[in-house]
């Protein structure tokens, strides 16, 4: 049986079955091994990991806990209480003629993170003039149509992770604080923030940045110190706004004050520092890495709201949550009949129904002629069916993204 339990309730012998955080929050080499001793225990709480969940078929038991299952039915159950968004959508670019747009937009905020990152490799001050333009066409972009460029900061090339981390990041900030009525520079400086709120990688060492698997104990804590020095390149940075310092320096504090490099907690962190701490994990937990594979969005979702009760604003989180839609714009989905679909676009009505392009019926195990269901229609007028969960494209050899341009 797999149950969650508390971490301060292990002990040499049990089986963890899931350290219960993101991959940069723990120094193990898994994420799955029986403990050994009392000094894993300890290296466990120390790195502020709350809960964790154990495999009673592995290894010894303990006799209470919470069954998996049931944890993640209690959470769907509050995911699906804010089935209906905040605001009235707003008239946007359909998505077909956007993505084009973004597409462009992508590459170039790509090719100028990878020039700043590289300038400051070689001990060169960041130009923020070069930075700006393309935070605007990112803010503009997501202005027309937000999903149409989260859509495509979910694919990533692993040798350039840390540049398309940047890149999501920032847009993933400028759709949240969109999504929280913040005003334009705000939404701007957030971008900013975003962009470049891992420059200080460029202070670690390459065999450590680089490493295609986990890093040993001194390597974490050498990996951990880019937070301190993105925040001291950004605050020598002229023209830059204490908006962006925040996201760079505090985006690895967490609401319980587990996090570093300050041990910052609750409202310590500045409300952007909060926000850049749910964006970055939940970016990283989406994207493949040599030695670990990306979560589907739906399931990181769940995650970002179970690490809420400790690690992030539990307020916060459902405001991402109601931003990025419980089944964002590309997410592959099964229907009630059968059908596999792929989310296209967001309706006013209810998050959980979504306008979906079906292409594949599961139940005969073949393409169909792609066709649109609104699913927040009645039967009669397109709609009729539902979402009864999220599928891996690579199972069903389904490209989203090629349904999405068309």
């Amino acid at each position: 049986m797999i149950k969650k339990i508390r971490a301060d309730q292990l002990k040499p012998g049990i089986f963890v079955h899931d350290l219960n955080c993101g991959w940069m929050d723990h120094p193990f080499m898994r994420n799955r091994f029986k403990v050994e001793s009392e000094e894993q225990v300890r290296t466990i709480l120390r790195h502020g990991i709350r809960e964790v969940y154990i495999d009673t078929g592995k290894g010894a038991d303990i006799q209470d806990g919470i069954d998996e299952a049931e944890v993640k039915a209690e959470i769907e159950q509050e995911i699906i209480q804010l089935a209906t968004p905040d605001a009235k959508p707003e008239q946007r670019l359909p998505l077909s003629e956007e993505i084009i747009k973004a597409r462009r937009v992508h590459l170039e905020a790509n090719q100028i993170i990878q020039t700043l990152m590289r300038d400051v490799r070689l001990g060169k001050q960041v130009a923020v003039e070069q930075v700006e333009p393309v935070v605007e066409k990112i803010t503009a972009s997501v202005l027309r149509n937000h999903s149409a460029l989260l859509s495509l900061c979910r694919i990533k090339n692993k040798d350039d992770y840390t540049f398309l981390h940047s890149v999501s990041v920032c847009a993933l900030l400028v759709s949240f604080s969109r999504a929280r009525g913040m005003d334009h520079e705000a939404i701007r400086q957030a971008g900013i923030g975003g962009l470049l709120h891992d420059i200080g990688k460029m202070q670690v060492r390459g065999e450590v940045l680089n490493k295609p698997g986990k890093l040993t104990d001194s390597e974490f804590v050498h990996m951990k110190s880019h937070v301190v020095h993105s925040r001291d390149i950004l605050s020598r940075t002229p023209n830059i706004s204490q908006i962006a310092v925040e996201v760079a320096g505090q985006h690895h504090e967490r609401f319980d004050g587990t996090g570093y490099p300050d041990g910052l907690k609750g409202d310590e962190i500045s409300v952007f520092g909060q926000m850049a701490a749910i964006v970055d994990v939940y970016d990283a937990i989406t994207s493949d890495r040599v030695y670990h594979k990306g979560m589907q969005p739906t399931d990181a979702l769940r995650k970002i709201f179970e690490w809420s009760k400790f690690h992030f604003n539990h307020q916060l989180a459902q405001s991402f949550a109601k931003a990025i839609g419980i089944y964002p714009v590309g997410t592959l989905v099964m229907l009630e009949s059968g059908l596999l679909g792929v989310v296209m676009e967001q309706r006013e009505k209810s998050l959980l129904q979504p306008l979906v392009r079906i292409v594949y019926d599961a139940k005969r195990n073949y393409p169909v002629a792609p066709k649109e269901i609104d699913l927040s229609r009645p039967l009669g007028q397109g709609g009729g069916d539902r979402i009864v969960g999220h599928e891996s494209p690579e199972k069903w050899k389904i490209d989203p993204q090629k349904h999405l341009q068309a």
